[in-house]
């Protein structure tokens, strides 16, 4: 299987590309961070996505694992053109055509597994984040209609959002809001950050054969934060 990752320089797409068994492909804006990678393409998804889905179609990827992504922490009055234009194009309209590119061979093989890492911000919303909720939301009504579009030629397509996650950017994006880790954390039903691994493990799950059935869903792994507190 021919797997393509990208964000996959560090934090969860990392920890995936790792996990997983298969000839891996990985992408990200930082060439030096892939060092451990013979198959990497440097790629900005918000400028640069069409490159990248010509290095989809050149390497016949049967798996696509949508991680990357950007977030914004700020009042919607001070968003201006260009914020919105970049993650927007990160978060979904990269993903998307991507998709479009590795599609025609997963159909000519009956066989395909596409995989969107969103948010509970795009399932619950999040104050001071309405771009990343909105973008992050989008993936969840596509996956349901890429679910039954592709359906009929053997191709899953389901969504991840995780909550709060123990990564660099998890971290990152604790420092720009106004709350401390540990109100966050009395935000969350089970008192922790989930673990990338636990990511990576649901990803393995979703590519298998055991999860054929599983197609045009939107799976929260968030530590009990979508439950409610």
């Amino acid at each position: 299987m021919n797997i393509l990752i990208t964000g996959a320089s560090r934090g969860i797409g990392k920890v995936i590309a790792q996990t997983l068994n298969g000839e891996i492909f990985v992408s990200a804006r930082n060439e030096n961070l892939f060092k451990d990678y013979k198959n990497y393409f440097v790629c900005d998804l918000a400028s640069e996505y069409e490159k990248l889905g010509e290095y989809i179609e050149q390497n016949n990827i049967d798996i696509l694992i949508n991680n990357a992504g950007e977030y914004i922490y700020s009042p919607i009055e001070n968003i201006n053109k260009n914020d919105l234009s970049h993650i927007v194009k990160t978060n979904l309209e990269a993903p998307l055509y991507l998709i479009s590119k590795a599609v025609p061979y997963m159909k000519q093989n009956k066989w395909g597994r596409i995989i969107n890492i969103g948010s509970i911000s795009g399932v619950m919303g999040e104050a001071n984040a309405s771009l990343y909720s909105a973008t992050k939301a989008g993936l969840i009504g596509a996956t349901k209609a890429l679910g039954l579009e592709l359906a009929e030629f053997g191709i899953t397509v389901n969504t991840i959002n995780p909550g709060w996650v123990d990564t660099d950017l998890g971290n990152e994006s604790i420092s720009d809001s106004e709350f401390s880790r540990d109100e966050i954390l009395e935000t969350v039903p089970q008192k922790r950050f989930v673990h990338p691994s636990e990511i990576a493990g649901m990803v393995k799950y979703l590519i298998s054969d055991d999860a054929k059935g599983v197609t045009g869903q939107s799976i929260n792994l968030c530590a009990g934060l979508s439950v409610g507190y």
